[in-house]
């Protein structure tokens, strides 16, 4: 491996080193509100002001993603003129291996 050579072999680090070679890597993180399913047909009849049902019930949580895996979820708040999100749960193994893209 090829950090081997720069900081020896990993077997000899903690996990606090182990995880602290991963404190810089870049994630891309997305917030899913829902999902629908429609025709082709559908589709092309979308102008301004369409629109579009999605499958989530009004006040349901939104779903937080990293790299395309639910790691929690979330609601949306307002920070100055942007938009947040407030993390309300953190997704389990089993919600996980369930929800990936």
């Amino acid at each position: 491996m090829a950090t081997e050579h720069l900081i020896g072999p990993l077997s000899l680090l903690t996990e606090e080193q182990k995880l602290g070679l991963l404190d810089n890597i870049e994630v891309k993180l997305t917030v899913e509100a829902g999902s629908s399913n429609i025709t082709i047909r559908d589709l092309l009849k979308l102008n301004v002001g369409s629109v579009v049902e999605l499958d989530t019930l009004a006040g349901e949580h939104l779903k937080v993603k990293a790299n395309g895996t639910l790691i929690l979820k979330g609601e949306v708040v307002s920070i100055s003129d942007m938009l947040g999100i407030r993390v309300t749960s953190i997704a389990g193994p089993e919600e996980r291996a369930g929800e990936r893209d």
